[in-house]
């Protein structure tokens, strides 16, 4: 939707802003404090060229070379999202990487003027489209739980990422932040799309909502994402297409933040089993030491 309008243009997903500075700068989050920014150097430029999501921007290699120039972390990234706009022929870039959601702190610092939007869709919804997704290291299925119990794992993910980019987003300066909720974008678009543009200071565009217009495929087989899909509601279903004793794990795992949040709980009593099952998953993701 964002990508469709005439002044913004939105990367899918590179990730790779903060990989170069944590595997080639010692204690980079120090360095950071101290200065605001590290030095460029040909390792960094080397690791980021290399990087296999960092390919999504579309740079060639005179691009990445014009970006290199720069004499700092800061002025490479944002030349290459000056080369990634130009190449657009719009004047603003964006990134939607979700795992971003816990790197604000990281990516103020860098860039203190960026904004932030963090799209926020109940967890259970979540859940059944991350179990259909998600596999080989991708999202919640990088721990090593999410074989034996997904939703769990998912439940215990979905909270770490919405916590983290409401209390970080929630510390930045006014202005720079902006929460919203995926039943909102998909209920009232035009409404949701409306309060978008004018956190980033854009006019709205009604193109934005209609973004599908010439791409939609209707291929049986294809997936809602792939087929271009107009806005459409009930693709994820949780109270219609979730088990009972999923929604059992979940919201015994993830009821706090529902609640927080306005997302009303379903389950009742934790079943015996249910009960173990949460008790052990908890004990796992509190133990573990996979997350940075």
């Amino acid at each position: 939707m964002l990508d469709s309008h005439s002044m913004l243009v939105v990367a899918n997903d590179t990730s790779f802003i903060h990989k170069p500075l944590k595997c080639c700068v010692p204690d980079f989050k120090q360095a950071l404090r101290k200065q605001g920014d590290v030095p460029l150097t040909s390792e960094i430029v080397t690791f980021t060229r290399n990087y296999k999501r960092f390919q999504r921007l579309g740079l060639n290699d005179e691009q990445i070379d014009r970006a290199a120039k720069a004499s700092t972390y800061r002025g490479f990234v944002t030349a290459l999202y000056d080369e990634f706009a130009a190449m657009h022929k719009k004047p603003i870039a964006g990134e939607k990487t979700p795992d971003f959601v816990r790197r604000i702190p990281l990516l103020h610092q860098l860039y203190p003027q960026s904004k932030f939007v963090h799209i926020i869709r109940d967890g259970r919804d979540v859940a059944l489209s991350s179990v259909e997704w998600a596999g080989k290291g991708i999202g919640p299925s990088k721990f090593e739980l999410f074989e034996q119990h997904p939703v769990a794992t998912t439940a215990m993910w979905w909270c770490w990422q919405v916590a983290s980019g409401r209390k970080d987003g929630g510390a930045l300066p006014k202005g720079l932040y902006h929460e919203v909720r995926y039943e909102n974008l998909v209920d009232e678009p035009e409404e949701a799309l409306r309060g978008i543009t004018d956190f980033l200071g854009i006019p709205y565009e009604s193109k934005m909502a209609r973004y599908h217009e010439g791409k939609a495929s209707y291929e049986p087989s294809a997936s809602a994402k792939s087929a271009w899909l107009p806005v459409t509601k009930g693709l994820r279903d949780w109270q219609a297409q979730m088990s009972p004793r999923d929604v059992q794990v979940f919201e015994a795992l993830a009821g706090d933040l529902l609640d927080a949040l306005g997302y009303p709980r379903a389950a009742a009593a934790l079943a015996g089993d249910v009960a173990g099952e949460v008790e052990h998953c908890r004990r796992w993701w509190h133990s573990s030491e996979a997350r940075d």
